[in-house]
């Protein structure tokens, strides 16, 4: 009989930590898988690390819901009467080593993985005003600014009269968007012309911090054309909740062409001729990259 209530009562446990786990998904509480190499390895560990850890909560809170329950003082069950454990004590320790070497080996190549941009087919500086991006396309003359679409705008000001819910895309919009191109590992230079700001779309998998005089590099390569949405994920001043980015992904010949209608453009139709040493030059001599 005492086996038979310790089956039912980890049994109830396990159903009711997997029960809270479905509702996350259920729900669409879960990260999103996102559309690029990394952030699809970002999911994966996401969803490694997750595991594990509800592995260890069904072990450990089952365990305790099975002695609340069943070896309490009420079913006339007496405490065991022991100092220490030395077997106990190191499987305890050596245990949980395990289990953080475990999770250190993938995360480790998450992290050597979103920080090698070597080998970038093209370069775009990006860099944060309050409240607005500013886009250049290293080597082609192009750049052009970024900021809240003029409909959202209109629409957050007070007594504006016009009911947020019926603005499409409400301060997730922009006038200038991000163009470019699919399957091409773009290096992204970061940096701010005033205060701390974050560059961030969910979908890429990742967010970097644009701050005044350092040139932070990070890289993305989409697989598939659309448009993705993000917005600045730092605390930039009053109007930072009104700092939307928004990236279009296009097949490399659409990207191609668009590209060379854009005004002052002066470089070349061939995106991989785009690629230079500019992330490089950055790091040794941030100076001349913010006077580019």
């Amino acid at each position: 009989m005492k086996n038979q209530n310790i089956v039912i009562v980890s049994i109830a446990v396990l159903a009711g930590m997997l029960l809270a786990v479905w509702g996350m998904f259920a729900l669409g509480d879960n990260m999103p898988r996102g559309v690029t190499e990394f952030s699809q390895t970002a999911y994966d560990l996401h969803m490694l690390i997750l595991w594990i850890c509800v592995v260890i909560g069904v072990l450990v809170f089952g365990a305790m819901f099975v002695s609340i329950i069943l070896h309490r003082k009420s079913n006339g069950v007496e405490a065991a009467q022991f100092t220490h454990s030395t077997k106990a004590e190191i499987a305890w320790t050596a245990i949980p080593i395990l289990i953080l070497i475990l999770m250190a080996v993938p995360a480790t190549r998450a992290l050597i993985l979103m920080e090698t941009s070597e080998g970038a087919e093209m370069d775009i500086k990006i860099t944060g005003y309050q409240w607005k991006w500013k886009y250049e396309y290293m080597d082609t003359g192009v750049s052009f600014i970024s900021s809240l679409a003029q409909d959202s705008d209109i629409a957050r000001q007070l007594n504006s009269g016009i009911d947020p819910t019926t603005v499409d895309n409400y301060l997730l919009e922009v006038d200038n968007a991000l163009v470019v191109p699919t399957d091409t590992k773009i290096r992204l230079l970061l940096t701010s012309g005033d205060v701390i700001h974050s560059w961030w779309v969910p979908e890429l998998g990742w967010k970097r911090d644009a701050i005044p005089g350092i040139v932070n590099t990070a890289w993305t390569s989409i697989s598939e054309p659309g448009t993705y949405r993000g917005q600045c994920a730092e605390l930039c001043g009053k109007d930072h909740g009104f700092m939307p980015v928004v990236v279009i992904a296009k097949p490399r010949a659409e990207f191609e062409q668009w590209l060379a209608q854009q005004p002052g453009y002066t470089g070349s139709d061939d995106v991989s001729a785009l690629a230079q040493d500019t992330a490089d030059d950055m790091t040794t001599s941030p100076e001349v990259a913010l006077a580019d």
